[in-house]
């Protein structure tokens, strides 16, 4: 890979606060609007006959069910506006500072230092530095950190060389692979991951045109699937980035022992949602919310009313998944993933640390999660933010 230039890393003083980035995302809030009624679909091609799906098998022996065990404890605090954390194979973690725009390392001893500085983030409202992942070098590059951002006209994936050690971790220059993805003051989407097919997907929100979240055609209100370089994958529904379709603002993705591919949305007024995704799926924003029995439209798989979600970060440990909730202020757990016995939902650390943003798998059986205080609609308590971490344990059942 061409152009990847020097490496920049420095010391950061934890617990460093930034009040204007707060009294933009505030202002962004007050400024939502509600909406008018729904449009009907625009017309839209066909998903191409030919798209093979990701095999979803359920494995002979499903993974336990499991669920958090005792209370959280804290591995790092003094995060700005957290958005992502990755963890790396080499045992390093970083988490993204949405409007600082700097991807910070977190020590062993609980400490923070900025690995890199993301260049050209323009922070505002729901926007700026999103999401993390991470590709590994296979000889012929380097070991590869990808990131969403908010540019000053766009939403962006980059990627940036990773070098040095862990504890002296240090990110070059970014090279965008994919331009162009509608922003706006909300509905950024944001969430990347690399799938176990090797493709990274990413989250579009609507970026208020709701009506392009119904145009496959239109990179807003998706669910993108490309090859590490940014072009379309081979075998999308519409051959194009689309991988499905009829999204407001998608925020969380991951992926079950079967590949089966999993998501978390924002809704508007009424329902929150949990969606199985399959290509070319259409997924009904902006003609329906929730679970609305329209066969044009697929349903989500559960559902909350929005003071009890607004879910961000998703991940699956074992056969349960695990939801990251922000006006809700709790950790949700859904299960069983592909056991194929109906779905039962339970809300952990409710109102304890307040709203939460990304959360993954940790190691040795923990679960690792962040708050979001900090991000202007919070009320930051004295550390915030923080990474916490919680043992996770086979349900009884």
């Amino acid at each position: 890979m061409q152009g990847f230039g020097r490496a920049r890393g420095g010391a950061r003083t934890v617990g460093s606060r930034r009040a204007a980035s707060a009294a933009i995302a505030i202002a962004t809030l007050l400024a939502v609007g509600a909406c008018t009624g729904p449009p009907a679909p625009n017309p839209s091609p066909s998903p191409e006959s030919s798209t093979p799906a990701p095999a979803s098998e359920p494995p002979s022996t499903p993974p336990p069910v499991l669920q958090p065990s005792g209370a959280p404890q804290v591995i790092a605090e003094g995060l700005d506006a957290p958005w992502s954390i990755l963890r790396l194979p080499s045992g390093g973690v970083l988490v993204s500072e949405r409007d600082t725009a700097n991807i910070v390392e977190v020590l062993g001893d609980g400490s923070v230092r900025v690995a890199g500085t993301v260049p050209g983030v323009a922070p505002g409202g729901e926007g700026g530095l999103l999401g993390l992942a991470f590709l590994p070098g296979d000889g012929d590059r380097p070991d590869l950190v990808y990131a969403y951002h908010t540019a000053a006209s766009d939403n962006r994936i980059v990627r940036m060389p990773l070098t040095g050690a862990v504890g002296s971790l240090a990110l070059g220059d970014p090279e965008p692979i994919l331009t162009g993805i509608p922003a706006a003051g909300n509905h950024n989407g944001g969430r990347i991951a690399f799938g176990p097919d090797g493709f990274l997907y990413a989250t579009a929100g609507d970026a208020g045109d709701r009506d392009a979240a119904q145009d496959p055609g239109a990179l807003a209100g998706k669910i993108l699937r490309m090859t590490p370089d940014g072009q379309a994958a081979p075998g999308n529904p519409f051959g194009n980035l689309t991988w499905s379709f009829g999204h407001r603002n998608p925020q969380g993705i991951a992926w079950d022992a079967a590949g089966q591919l999993w998501a978390a949305e924002f809704g508007q007024n009424a329902w929150d949602e949990l969606n199985r995704i399959t290509p070319g799926g259409n997924y009904g924003w902006p003609v329906v919310e929730g679970q609305a029995g329209d066969a044009r439209f697929t349903d989500p798989v559960a559902q909350w009313g929005t003071e009890e979600a607004s879910p961000s970060g998703l991940a699956i440990v074992g056969d349960t998944l695990f939801l990251a909730a922000l006006r809700g202020e709790r950790l949700w757990t859904i299960a069983p993933a592909t056991s194929g016995a109906p779905l039962a939902t339970a809300p952990w650390f409710v109102g304890e640390l307040g709203r939460l943003r990304d959360v993954t798998a940790g190691p040795d059986g923990d679960l690792w999660f962040i708050s979001n205080n900090t991000d202007g609609r919070g009320s930051p308590r004295e550390g915030d933010d923080r990474l916490y971490r919680v043992p996770l344990v086979p349900t009884d059942g």
